[in-house]
């Protein structure tokens, strides 16, 4: 192991280099390093044209990637999800780069295949969504497209069909920790989640690849204990010093450090503030009704991982049930918002592959998800609409074996304004979007294939409830206040099923105190 300066580091990575990335959203993220990585290339033109491979997003919409997307330093990328990197996602869009998207699951996954020495590894997950080679191949531009290149394969095995994700190339892995010792090794106990850290660094050398890690404390030899050495010191090549981490290694985007979110500091649930009345929790207080005691429950990003939480916590459900983050995250208050994948008071933090080898194999009692279109066969899109290419992240890992998918979306968007009174929902300016659409512009689940099992599915927003049967769409449930045919039917682009047992939504969802509450949605 090896102490160097991040912008000495940079000279050794040469053009068209494969780089690894760890780190979920905001967090985990060596910016020291990629900070460097832009500078260079700004004042010399080097390294360039990069190879980035990374399995959560890697940015709260400010730090880690979004530092080095630049025109001509990145001409790769294979990735779970680029929602909030608008720089990344311009590239993207713009075709500067080619683009692969892949479930965010399987690639922390695919970190230890490649440990492993493997070429790839075999899955259910995906078929029958975009990533399946049989509709997009999980080609995310055109660029991606006209290349050549197949990062997944479908394949046969005993008559059912399998994809087979690739291995990829690691030159370098940057790996974010707490702390080194004497001896290279690397603790993390600062740090709000585990990821896939180990699996990755021996990626890194089972390829021949070097291990960097970021770090601001350095520790006396064996002052580290043994069950939290993180990755020890024989994988470690080279170790960044964060000069600045008040800037450059935050625990979180909020604060440099805050012992809740590391699981060092838990605090009386009354302390945690209350959501104000909204469209979206009123959609979670419908939301969380589906809830069965004793339920394995994951909270994906968007209305699902901001209000589930706080509004299961306000009706006192929290001990009933246990939330889990695709992050590694068990139990608690989930942070949500540009913190997605945090939480206050968890109750165990695992390491990111392992939540999702529970998700895949036992498939977690129900998953709440947002959506921005749904279909008349049910499929929803997550990743790709309007032109905007946000990525699935761990959305198809987590909805395709969920023995009950829960999804939580406003009825439409852009302008949305509605307002409660008496236990009545009344629209005052609808959405000019329509997110019930005939077909979606890409499909990140699949209704039909979940129809085949017999899945239960809810569509839940702040006027209507549906559920999924193999005929189709089902609406069984119409908030008070609300006309059927003008504000329900009329905007869809196509004809549900209407139950002839169709029901009004409680009405005590719709009362928060006296006299009218506004809402707006954006």
């Amino acid at each position: 192991m090896e102490f160097i300066q991040a912008s000495d580091l940079v000279h050794q990575i040469s053009d068209g280099g494969h780089i690894a990335l760890t780190g979920f959203g905001g967090m985990g993220q060596c910016d020291s390093i990629l900070k460097a990585i832009r500078e260079s290339f700004l004042a010399t033109g080097h390294p360039k044209d990069l190879r980035i491979f990374h399995a959560a997003g890697q940015s709260d919409g400010t730090n880690g990637l979004e530092y080095i997307a630049l025109d001509g330093l990145i001409s790769k990328v294979i990735g779970g999800h680029w929602g909030l990197l608008p720089k990344m996602r311009d590239l993207i869009e713009r075709d500067k780069l080619e683009a692969y998207c892949l479930p965010q699951g399987q690639l922390t996954h695919l970190f230890r295949t490649m440990a492993n020495g493997l070429p790839g590894h075999f899955t259910p997950i995906g078929l029958g969504t975009f990533v399946d080679p049989r509709v997009e191949g999980g080609k995310f531009n055109e660029r991606a497209k006209a290349s050549g290149y197949n990062p997944v394969e479908v394949v046969n095995i005993m008559g059912t069909d399998y994809l087979f994700y690739k291995s990829v190339a690691i030159d370098y892995v940057f790996i974010r920790g707490t702390s080194v010792d004497e001896a290279g090794n690397i603790s993390v106990n600062e740090e709000p989640l585990k990821l896939e850290l180990l699996s990755a660094a021996q990626a890194a050398k089972a390829q021949g690849g070097k291990v960097i890690v970021q770090v601001k404390h350095v520790l006396k030899r064996g002052s580290i204990h043994p069950k939290e050495v993180a990755i020890p010191g024989y994988l470690v090549d080279y170790v960044v010093i964060a000069e600045h981490p008040e800037l450059d290694h935050r625990q979180v985007p909020s604060a440099v450090f805050d012992p809740r979110y590391s699981g060092d500091l838990r605090v009386p649930e009354q302390a945690m503030p209350k959501l104000p009345f909204s469209v979206r929790k009123l959609i979670g207080r419908r939301a969380v009704k589906e809830l069965k005691e004793g339920a394995v429950i994951n909270l994906g990003i968007g209305i699902p991982g901001d209000v589930i939480g706080p509004v299961s916590a306000e009706e006192g459900l929290l001990n009933k049930i246990v939330f889990t983050i695709e992050s590694g995250v068990v139990g608690g208050v989930p942070a949500g918002k540009n913190q997605f994948g945090i939480a206050v008071n968890a109750d165990a933090i695992l390491d990111h592959a392992s939540q999702f080898d529970h998700y895949h194999g036992c498939g977690i009692d129900i998953t709440f998800m947002g959506a921005a279109q749904i279909d008349e066969r049910g499929n929803v899109n997550v990743s790709q609409f309007g032109g905007r290419k946000t990525g699935c992240g761990g959305f198809i890992d987590v909805t395709q074996p969920a023995k009950k998918v829960v999804f939580c979306t406003t009825f439409t968007n852009g302008g949305l304004e509605v307002a409660v009174e008496d236990g009545k929902l009344h629209i005052l300016k609808e959405g000019v979007h329509p997110k019930f659409v005939r077909h979606v512009e890409q499909i990140t689940f699949s209704g039909s294939y979940a129809g085949l099992h017999d899945k239960e599915v809810v569509y839940v927003t702040e006027r209507a409830v549906f559920v999924l049967s193999r005929e189709g769409l089902i609406l069984t449930e119409i908030a008070p206040g609300i006309n059927l045919q003008d504000d329900i039917l009329r905007l869809m682009d196509f004809t549900p099923i209407v139950s002839p047992d169709l029901k009004l939504m409680d009405e005590s969802m719709f009362v928060n105190g006296a006299g009218t509450t506004l809402m707006e949605v954006t």
